[in-house]
């Protein structure tokens, strides 16, 4: 009886494990193929040597390469202005006036001023021939006098007060000349105020400096400004250019002259021809970028308005041929940039060091790769030196 319980028992273990060993190796099968000892789904490219045409892309603001802020040069009120945001206007026209107040009477006061010290002058002028008609005598007087000395018909005495009269002559002389001097130099401050004064009522008229498009109007009639503020605000429409960031890191190779096309926010669907006219010398601190200007080859029409945004692609100049891969194949493991290579089913990161992008992907190196070598372009999930990989001909939902 004991022989036929333990029989039983040893069929039933023999059934189960029958059961179990196909569970076990198909859960086995089934973890090593789709669970997380499954080998990670990659796609693969190889690394090609050519040619590579890099470019930069930023973007900037239209602004005006030359700003005139027209206003007065003394704090006053607006009289009247005549001109309106849109209109075109030519160098030297008159575009408004400030309040002279009492600048026109303060003219014609110095005009009076001018004439009483021209007065003088005349006054001063016939002083001198006065005295020197004096002076003429006294001397001639000296001379008769002396000879009547020699002839000693005269006393010592009466020659030296002679001599004395001369002196005094020669004294008044020399006072009425500086009267004169005085009176001339009166004449030429006074005009020098009244200059001052016609200027700085030329400067109360707004003038255009150049032929231009008023792109602003901050004052009107009645409303009082400090000296410098703008009236009038006109750009020089032919100056316009674009001021474009561009990342510091990709900025290499970027120079003056180089060709770029523009693309307007409010034309989204047209590109304008542009060139780098300069850029700067002075980098953004803060946002690590580079700051350049770029010139329009031949203006929209219409105008683009001052502030839009726009889209700048320059062109840097070609690189000659190098080891090329996606952008997607490299990676920062470890602050060091490198990309998954696979040789003979074996995963190695190499590190890399690039050399310039493209706008399409693309990136040339310096350093890391060879021509051949086959590279992880896209993984199903994060990869190690000692993840298992199977390679296939693209991921789902990672595009072509």
């Amino acid at each position: 009886m004991k022989f036929r319980v333990l029989g039983a028992m040893g069929s039933r273990n023999l059934a189960l494990l029958a059961v179990l060993v196909p569970l076990l190796g198909l859960f086995g099968y089934a973890a090593l193929r789709s669970g997380p000892l499954a080998p990670v789904q990659v796609t693969v490219t190889r690394v090609e040597n050519r040619p590579l045409t890099p470019a930069l892309f930023g973007i900037g603001t239209i602004e005006a390469r030359y700003t005139y802020r027209v206003g007065p040069t003394l704090a006053g009120r607006v009289s009247w202005v005549q001109v309106q945001v849109g209109d075109r206007v030519k160098a030297g026209q008159l575009l408004g006036a400030m309040d002279p107040v009492d600048l026109d009477a303060r003219i014609t006061a110095q005009e009076a001023a001018v004439q009483g010290a021209q007065s003088r002058i005349q006054i001063a002028s016939a002083q001198v021939r006065e005295v020197l008609a004096r002076q003429d005598f006294a001397l001639a007087q000296v001379r008769r006098y002396e000879r009547l000395l020699k002839a000693r018909n005269v006393s010592e005495d009466a020659v030296g007060a002679k001599r004395q009269e001369a002196q005094v002559a020669e004294a008044g002389v020399a006072l009425a000349r500086a009267n004169l001097d005085a009176a001339r130099q009166e004449v030429g401050r006074i005009r020098a105020e009244r200059q001052a004064l016609i200027r700085q009522r030329d400067n109360l008229r707004l003038i255009a400096p150049a032929d231009g498009l008023v792109v602003a109007r901050a004052a009107d009639p009645g409303t009082t400004v400090v000296a410098g503020q703008a009236v009038v605000e006109v750009i020089d429409p032919d100056s316009l250019w674009v001021n474009v960031r561009f990342d510091q890191l990709s900025a290499t190779g970027l120079r003056a002259a180089l060709p770029a096309r523009i693309t307007l926010r409010t034309q989204p669907g047209e590109a304008f021809e542009g060139r780098v006219l300069r850029v700067e010398p002075v980098a953004d601190a803060v946002t690590e970028e580079l700051l350049a200007k770029v010139s329009f080859t031949a203006l929209p029409d219409p105008l683009p308005a001052l502030g839009e945004l726009a889209e700048v692609t320059v062109a840097l100049l070609p690189r000659p041929p190098a080891p090329v891969v996606p952008n997607a194949c490299l990676h920062r493991i470890d602050g060091h940039l490198g990309a998954w290579l696979l040789r003979d089913g074996e995963l190695s990161f190499a590190r890399v060091e690039v050399a310039v992008a493209d706008l399409d992907g693309q990136v040339q190196l310096l350093a890391g790769l060879q021509a051949g070598d086959q590279v992880v372009v896209h993984s199903q999930r994060a990869l190690s030196a000692h993840s298992r990989v199977r390679v296939v001909e693209r991921l789902p939902g990672v595009p072509e």
